[in-house]
Formats: C-alpha cells, structure tokens, sequence
C-alpha cells in the first residue's frame, strides 16, 4: 500500500506527488504566530506556570518551520519520508505542542491537559504526544540527535532534513560543539541547526553569564553554512529555511529574537523564563498578542 501524501509548504525536493500546500495560512503565517502565542500564555496562566519567555521567541522560528517549509502530515505524524524537527530547547516545549496543535497534530481542548497529573502535556515534550520526535529538556543533547538522523537519512539514501532547534544559552554546553564538529566532519549538509538568539538565559544575558560571540565565527569555525535572519520576520526566515542545502557542509541559522515576544510588560527580561501569569497578567497578555495581529476573540 503506498503511503498517503506529506503536507509541506515548500516545494517538493523529489519527484514524490502528491504534496500539497499546509493551507490557507501558509503564505500568511501571522494568524497562526498569534494564536501560537495565544495557547502559550494560556498555559502559563495554568497553576503550574509555564515557560513564557524562551516559548514566546520560538514562535515564528516554529510556525514558518511547520507551515512554509518541513514535509510533513499531521494525519500521520511517523511517516517514514517525513522532515524532523528535535526541539533541544525543551523549555520551549509549549511553543513545540501550540504548534503542533494548529497544524492539526491533535484538537486545541488537548492543550487544556497541560499540566495535569498523568498528562503527557509538561514542561518539556514527551514522545507521546504526536508530533513529538524526542524528550527534551537536558540541554546540549539535541544537536547530536540530529547527527544521527541525518546519518541515518544517508544511509537509506532519502532525501529528508533534520531541523534542531537550540537555545543560545545551551551552547554553553560543550556537547553542543562535539556534534557540530562531527556534522562537519561528515559533511551532513542534510542537517541543519537553528539558534534562537535571544540573548538571555535563566540567569541573565548569556554574553554576561558566558560570552558566545563571535557567534557567528564559532560556527564557521567549525565548518558550518552560517545564515542570520530576524528571528520575528517569517519572510526573512523562509527565505534562509529554503535555501539549497550546502553541497558538503550542514547549515546554521541564527535567528535573531527577543525573549517573552509579544508580551510587553515581560520582553527583553530574563524573569520571564518561567511565569505563573495571575488572571488580569494572562487578561493582558491576551489582549497584546490580539493586538500586534489585529484579532480580537473575544
């Protein structure tokens, strides 16, 4: 039996038919970023809280992921030709299950399981959820996960991509730069990495906790396709997202972001790395992320 056709919004890399655009939204990603932000804050307005700030950066980074770019089919998240995306940063797990959520992974009632005792909806993402490639949260282990699928990719000879997706804070861990250099070293140009640079960790600014730059050096460095884009822009993210891959090297995207986007009164502020957001806060978070795209619900 062949298999049912993969939803992307890029063009096909192969001769496979059948693929066919995400959907109405896919050449106008703001409506879904707004909603995205909408299930996140409503997570952390939960009793658990959620992590507001480093969620919050992801958004348009996952949106254009999943919408404009990765082949994939929410009907059946384990196909074998589907693209991967491993979420490294698993404190960035709600933006991950928002996303899944409104491309059609499971209804949005689901993401009201978050938080509840027995729920696989947590802090971090968990392989039950559909969707969901890996358990995430011990930082630094993503980027060697991604090596191994795209090895494993090149031995079945098939032609699709590994996205991972890191903080910039996690590359403090040495790990990290373990697996880029064996990406390098194998010339996995299947692989690409994607770095929300937001500039802050739990902590405080990663360039005063421990300084990354030059970033972008560091990469090239190490062998890497090295590409920047306004992390919010999901026209300049789309343009670098689907570019050719390199002939022999995997690529890196450095996704320029400010943490807590969308909620003014936390932006741009370590404390909000994890929120407990209290009725009136999530009142107005609601009402700012409505605002920046012109929904009201109302």
């Amino acid at each position: 039996m062949s298999s049912p056709p993969l939803l992307r919004g890029a063009p096909a890399r192969t001769d496979t038919t059948g693929l066919d655009a995400h959907g109405p939204d896919t050449a106008e990603p703001t409506g879904i970023a707004g909603r995205i932000r909408e299930h996140i804050v409503s997570m952390c307005a939960g009793p658990e809280g959620g992590h507001l700030g480093g969620s919050m950066s992801l958004v348009e980074i996952l949106s254009v992921l999943y919408f404009r770019v990765m082949r994939h089919d929410p009907r059946f998240p384990g196909l074998p030709e589907r693209d991967v995306l491993l979420l490294s940063k698993g404190h960035g797990g709600i933006a991950l299950f928002a996303t899944l959520c409104e491309a059609g992974y499971f209804p949005a009632a689901a993401l009201d399981e978050y938080a509840r005792p027995g729920s696989h909806f947590m802090a971090h993402p968990h392989p039950e959820i559909p969707g969901v490639e890996i358990a995430s949260g011990s930082l630094g282990h993503g980027l060697a996960l991604g090596v191994g699928y795209a090895l494993a990719n090149r031995l079945d000879g098939s032609d699709r991509r590994c996205f991972v997706v890191m903080g910039d804070g996690e590359l403090q861990e040495g790990s990290v730069w373990e697996a880029a250099s064996v990406a390098s070293a194998h010339r996995l140009n299947g692989l690409t990495a994607i770095v929300d640079r937001n500039g802050l960790q739990i902590t405080g600014a990663t360039e005063t906790v421990h300084p990354l730059e030059p970033l972008a050096d560091r990469w090239r460095a190490f062998g890497w396709r090295v590409l920047e884009a306004d992390g919010h822009d999901a026209e300049a993210l789309t343009r670098v997202l689907t570019l050719p891959a390199a002939p022999q090297a995997p690529t890196v995207v450095i996704a320029h972001t400010v943490k807590g986007r969308g909620v003014p009164f936390v932006e741009g502020q370590a404390r909000s790395h994890y929120a407990r957001l209290s009725g009136r806060q999530h009142l107005r978070a609601l009402n700012a992320v409505r605002a920046s795209t012109g929904g009201d619900r109302r």
